[in-house]
């Protein structure tokens, strides 16, 4: 996640007048207060531990870019803190800002495996036994049948069933790399772990479960992919820690009964996976109701209440226990409700990463640390007093208000911006909307 820290106020010299030191100076001075800095885990100065990434400095206005993806929440607010005190103390410096850097790797960093994969949707559960395979391999099935090149991954490795629903076996083949292929389903290609080994259950522990998953994603040969969905274990254990980490996921569905128990879970979950920056695309609620074939009555399978009441998250579909969902799937020939959820859980990732912004807006994405303030300093300039000022960022922008203020007080202006308005449309983008006062 992005997080910026804002700082400002005039610094004064011993005799009361201004200091200016040029931008040369003022970085090596602010280099030098942040290796008063030290990394907790590593005992080491911010800049031997690498924690900073990138440092601009101009007409003191500063911006330092951490790197403290490998650290908790409450420690990485603390090393932000005392970078933002050992910058803001430096002479010369009016607004302090330390952006950290966004968990997400860059795509083309992914592993060769997931290179031309364009994105990557993940399903999964609280508990075992909702129904989560079902549900991945039906929606794997829908996005497949809209003419787009799909792959399912099944990364629940003590419990591989995704070939059994998919009625599909080994051997695996490789190509000339030694990459291991996919399995065709259909339409869908397909990789498990169930796909290679004999059956027997696989009693792994953490640090083989976790070499066995990384080796998967990192050597199938899924090749040019729209979508690629990741059937998770259940739970939070070291699997799917383990690919909140490495995987860039575009999404996640999650699957649950409508069991209070079972909703308090997966309603835990949820943060898990919003903390990491997934956004969460929906809940899939199976095993909602029961149409009796015979009568044609309607009936609840678990107790009467509000349960989803509490899931702070869209509900995709509620599921009705049906008897056709049990027959394998493949593309084309799905319940409707299982197609319909696919469908919609494309248009939600579709939602979620689609950037509706003006056309005259600052774009400060993938800018240079040293090129962010001159990009606002240009569109403010650009705009007439009264018009409306649009940011488009990859970090959160707010701490850019200051700066704003300071070039309207330059410009004899007031230096108050209202409105003032930020909007994080996915992890990854933010729009920052005020008006030049």
């Amino acid at each position: 996640m992005s997080e910026h820290t804002d700082h400002d106020g005039p610094i004064d010299d011993a005799d009361g007048t201004d200091s200016e030191p040029n931008d040369a100076d003022l970085q090596d001075e602010i280099e030098a207060a942040l290796r008063q800095v030290r990394d907790p885990d590593a005992g080491k100065d911010v800049f031997e531990a690498g924690l900073v990434s990138d440092m601009a400095v101009s007409e003191g206005a500063v911006t330092v870019v951490a790197d403290l993806t490998d650290f908790r929440p409450q420690e990485g607010e603390q090393v932000t803190s005392a970078m933002l005190r050992a910058v803001s103390e430096v002479p010369g410096v009016e607004h302090a800002h330390i952006e950290r850097e966004t968990g997400h790797a860059a795509d083309e960093d992914r592993s060769p495996g997931l290179a031309d994969v364009d994105r990557v949707i993940a399903v999964a559960s609280a508990k075992g036994g909702v129904g989560k395979t079902t549900v991945a391999t039906h929606i794997a099935c829908a996005m497949a049948d809209s003419d787009r090149d799909v792959g399912l991954f099944d990364a629940d490795i003590h419990g591989p069933n995704v070939p059994e629903v998919l009625e599909v076996s080994g051997p695996v083949y490789s190509d000339d790399d030694g990459n291991p292929l996919p399995v065709e389903a259909g339409e869908l290609d397909v990789m498990s772990v169930g796909l290679m080994e004999s059956g027997a259950p696989l009693a792994w522990r953490g640090a083989m479960a976790h070499d066995a998953l990384s080796e998967l994603f990192e050597d199938t040969a899924w090749g040019d992919l729209d979508t690629l969905v990741v059937d998770l274990p259940p739970g939070t254990g070291d699997v799917v820690l383990t690919t909140l980490q490495e995987v860039h996921l575009d999404g996640v569905v999650f699957v649950t009964t409508p069991f209070h128990a079972a909703v308090t879970d997966t309603a835990r979950s949820l943060d898990l996976f919003e903390e990491n920056d997934v956004p969460v695309l929906g809940v899939a609620v199976n095993m909602a109701g029961f149409t009796c074939p015979s009568c044609g009555d309607e009936h609840d399978l678990f107790e009467e209440g509000e349960p989803l009441s509490g899931l702070d998250a869209p509900v995709l579909a509620e599921l009705d226990f049906d008897p056709s969902v049990q027959a394998t799937p493949r593309p084309g020939d799905l319940p409707e409700q299982m197609q319909r959820l696919g469908e919609d859980a494309r248009e939600r990732v579709e939602d979620v990463w689609s950037v509706d912004a003006p056309d005259e807006a600052v774009d400060l994405r993938g800018a240079a640390a040293d090129a962010r303030h001159d990009r606002v300093r240009e569109g403010f300039d650009a705009t007439e007093r009264g018009e409306r000022l649009v940011l488009v960022s990859d970090r959160d922008p707010t701490p850019v208000r200051s700066f704003i203020a300071s070039l309207s007080a330059e410009a004899d202006g007031p230096g108050d911006l209202d409105p003032f308005e930020v909007e994080q449309l996915n992890p990854e983008t933010w729009v920052l909307r005020t008006v030049r006062p």
